[in-house]
């Protein structure tokens, strides 16, 4: 079938033999809304609130107390173990705040079946190790390497640590905390991936003659379930504390006793008419007998009602509620 030309097409052809291009139509476009742009970092997606960090912070002040209690009972010293910090950061950050040389153990996590890290001051552990072998507990001068000896030493006092930290996470979840081994520099890096995210815990140490530092790292596979339980207990018992607190205030401001007085509304009254007041005079005010009074709680007006008398008792009948754009009915 042929197709018939019209007059654009025409010379649009006329155009192309010639090796002119035809100039191309305007378009008109449609301007694009508005778009609002919000900043955000995305390293920072999932990092600890300021709820979590007060729940893990009250959960591990616990753990500090325990611990306190428990190593001066087993070593015979004076102990003083303290919160510092609660973080989440990566495994390299959390390697990169740790000295050198140091004691770094890996903690088995069951049923999880994944391993937590616990690094030890050296400063702290040469003086555990000489209270556990009959010593008074010194300080040395400088920092070595501690022996294979003295490694054995010191694992009675890090299973403690790990017995503590279950005892303190049981009411949240059942897991069991077992001393895996000492790690040495080469083993460390490999213990987590660099990037994985790990709820970092500080905790000072104080002796006699010397402080130091403990730390722990949890790998994310547990440390977000920790967070998801405190999350749920804590906001559960802020509910519930919140529900007790509305119901506790109230049931006080039920025997509040508050002042209440019936008044009529200021009325212009001639100075003529006050000087004649005698015992027995009636002053007549320019305000209707069917009219209410105000009645005014704690010196705010509310209602308005009508004197009336109970027996002996004098009392206000409440005809309506009083309000700021005028009187509400009952």
């Amino acid at each position: 079938m042929e197709k018939i030309l019209n007059q654009d097409e025409i010379d649009a052809l006329f155009l192309k033999a010639q090796g002119l291009a035809a100039a191309p139509e305007p378009v008109h476009r449609q301007e694009a809304p508005t778009r609002h742009v919000t900043v955000r970092d995305i390293r920072q997606a999932g990092q600890l609130g300021k709820e979590h960090v007060r729940a893990v912070s009250m959960l591990h002040d616990s753990f500090a107390r325990n611990l306190t209690h428990n190593l001066g009972a087993y070593l015979r010293g004076v102990f003083e173990v303290n919160l510092v910090s609660v973080e989440q950061l990566s495994y390299a950050e959390f390697l990169q705040r740790i000295p050198e040389i140091t004691y770094f153990a890996s903690i088995n996590v069951q049923p999880a079946d994944v391993l937590a890290a616990m690094q030890v001051d050296l400063p702290l552990a040469c003086p555990i190790i000489d209270l556990m072998l009959g010593g008074q507990g010194k300080s040395e001068r400088g920092i070595r390497e501690i022996t294979e000896i003295e490694e054995g030493i010191l694992e009675g006092v890090v299973r403690i640590i790990c017995r503590d930290m279950q005892v303190s996470w049981l009411p949240l979840l059942e897991l069991e905390f077992n001393f895996d081994q000492r790690q040495q520099q080469a083993q460390i890096l490999q213990l987590m991936p660099p990037s994985e995210k790990v709820l970092a815990l500080s905790f000072e140490i104080r002796m006699p003659d010397v402080r130091g530092m403990l730390n722990f790292a949890f790998p994310a596979v547990i440390s977000n379930a920790l967070l998801r339980r405190l999350s749920k207990q804590w906001s559960y018992r802020r509910r519930r504390n919140m529900d007790q607190t509305v119901s506790q205030v109230k049931q006080l401001l039920m025997d509040c006793p508050l002042q209440a007085q019936l008044e009529l509304p200021p009325t212009p009254v001639p100075v003529r008419d006050l000087l004649q007041l005698q015992p027995g005079s009636v002053l007549m005010l320019r305000h209707r007998a069917q009219a209410p009074a105000t009645l005014r709680v704690a010196g705010k007006e509310l209602f308005l009602a009508y004197p009336v008398r109970s027996g002996a008792t004098r009392g206000a009948q409440v005809e309506a509620r009083m309000s700021i754009a005028g009187v509400t009915r009952r």
